[in-house]
């Protein structure tokens, strides 16, 4: 079992390939995970991408977008060890080491969730609850008829 496990999962009220666009763009990567280095695996298009973890921490990380009605749900998953970390330790160093991976563990749910929440924001655009995700392109096309 990795050191660090992360799973997450988010609706977004917005199509997939909606949410693709933002992950398939290389320079999101270091704004969603600036401590992060990462090397693309698998382009999955619509559903999403899967990345090698190198550096620091050595890994994987996958995005995994699932059509959910009409809707995605954003599945996260990040598993990563520290590099170099010697199998020699002392059951103080394992202790301290564990401590530590459960910090960082818990800190990078944080981040998911805050990138997940950001995207909600940003894709759905101030969509009021209960609304489809094409409210807005719907309510633009009405005003232009109207107005």
């Amino acid at each position: 079992m990795p050191a660090i496990d992360v799973v997450d999962e988010t609706f977004l009220a917005v199509p997939r390939e909606r949410v693709a666009t933002v992950f398939a763009d290389p320079a999101a990567w270091s704004r969603f995970w600036p401590d992060l280095d990462v090397e693309l695996m698998t382009d999955r298009g619509a559903q999403g991408v899967r990345w090698t973890v190198v550096g620091e921490r050595v890994g994987t990380m996958e995005v995994w977008l699932e059509q959910v009605l009409d809707g995605t749900v954003l599945h996260y998953f990040l598993r990563v060890d520290p590099a170099g970390r010697d199998r020699r330790r002392t059951r103080a160093e394992i202790r301290r080491d564990a401590r530590a991976d459960r910090d960082e563990g818990r800190r990078r749910q944080r981040d998911a969730k805050r990138i997940a929440f950001a995207l909600k924001r940003d894709l759905e655009g101030g969509r009021p609850a209960g609304e489809p995700p094409e409210h807005r392109e719907k309510r633009q096309r009405n005003e232009n008829r109207h107005g």
